[in-house]
């Protein structure tokens, strides 16, 4: 499931041009990002570090030629299906957003379904930093405050979160006898069923007593760390407000079905691209449980995706699960995993280069950092 404004230092003719007064100096900023890119960058460097390892470890059993051959054979009508698939997953992201929104600032799916598609390119493009480029770009479309759209942007990464935990744990707690280990994976799905309902439950609490929770919990862990205990506090209140958007039980019921749609949807396209290798066999039978293992692990892989080469991290992510896991051949399982980033991550790029060039956008101002992106009422509203 990584605001929309030009770079300031553009002519001022564009579209989307910044109001370059009154703004903070310019040494802030570059601390901040500095800062972000920092926090960003190790963890995902690390990861590459272990993927390099393991390539060079499997060196001299790789055969390219083979790769090569895995790729042309794969069913293109299969791909272009799971392509329209993750398309239709973006319109139901667009429709949860309205029905967040409902209470706040009533707009239809087809209003923030642009920025869904921009939103999502930009992360593709220049990675995870990009991640909360959609809710700048909609605050400025709709006219709203910029803090509205975070709180519907928190909302929704929890009900991620919680769908596709819900989908996962069900799929291999009552469906993991197909897979290698399944009483291990069974086991899994049992314990994480079990923590998605405690964070259900949690959820439901911040949003009826959402200060008292948050005060709670700051007079837990103040004898540990002050600074800890007020920072949980105000991450806390500020999800305690992010929920307050649902304002009926028809909402969350709504909110959650397209959810849990939108990610079924997911792993169905997932499951197509892994059949869509029909002379693999250890693909062209792929199941459901290994398909909803497999998106979580692809899942866990993007957290820290870098620009451009989070592509190549995310297919050996994906490649080394299906090759781990699953003994599929190491070359029919790195073809599979870049067709996956291919549909999953990339497919969505010329959409959202054609709304980006409607809308007067660059996604490179998409892609700036919440630290750059200067209030709304800088913003030129042409």
């Amino acid at each position: 499931m990584p605001n929309p404004l030009s770079d300031p230092t553009r002519d001022s003719a564009s579209p989307a041009t910044i109001q370059n007064s009154n703004t903070a100096p310019a040494s802030s900023p570059a601390k901040s990002t500095a800062a972000t890119l920092l926090r960003t960058l190790l963890p995902a460097l690390l990861v590459v570090a272990l993927i390099v390892l393991w390539l060079w470890h499997k060196r001299g059993s790789f055969d390219w030629h083979s790769l090569a051959t895995q790729l042309r054979s794969v069913s293109i009508p299969m791909v272009l299906l799971a392509i329209v698939i993750i398309y239709v997953c973006y319109w139901l992201r667009a429709m949860r957003w309205s029905v967040l929104l409902q209470s706040l600032c009533p707009a239809s799916a087809a209003e923030v379904f642009p920025a869904q598609v921009i939103g999502f390119t930009a992360v593709g493009l220049f990675g995870r930093v990009a991640d909360l480029a959609r809710p700048y770009i909609i605050a400025r479309q709709l006219n709203t405050p910029v803090t509205t759209q975070l709180a519907v942007y928190s909302v929704e990464r929890a009900f991620d979160l919680g769908a596709a935990a819900l989908l996962f744990s069900a799929t291999l707690a009552f469906g993991a006898s197909s897979l290698p280990h399944h009483e291990a994976f069974t086991r899994a799905g049992i314990l994480s069923i079990t923590a998605t309902l405690l964070v259900a439950v949690f959820a439901i609490a911040l949003r009826l007593r959402g200060d008292r929770v948050a005060t709670l919990a700051a007079r837990l862990l103040r004898p540990l760390s002050p600074k800890l205990a007020a920072f949980a506090e105000a991450r806390l209140l500020d999800l305690r407000s992010g929920f307050q958007t649902l304002a009926t039980f028809g909402e969350f019921a709504n909110a959650l079905a397209l959810s849990l749609i939108m990610w079924a949807g997911v792993a169905l396209a997932y499951l197509l691209c892994a059949r869509a290798f029909r002379s693999a066999p250890s693909l062209a039978h792929f199941g459901i449980p290994a398909t909803m293992l497999l998106m979580a692990t692809g899942i866990g892989g993007s957290v820290f995706q870098l620009p451009i080469a989070g592509w190549f991290t995310q297919t050996a992510v994906l490649a080394a699960a299906l090759h781990g896991f699953f003994d599929v051949p190491l070359e029919s399982a790195t073809a599979c995993g870049a067709i996956m980033v291919l549909v999953s991550y990339l497919a969505i790029i010329p959409a959202g280069l054609i709304f980006a060039r409607l809308r007067g956008l660059t996604l490179r101002g998409a892609a700036r950092t919440p630290e750059q992106a200067p209030p709304l009422d800088r913003i030129d509203p042409a």
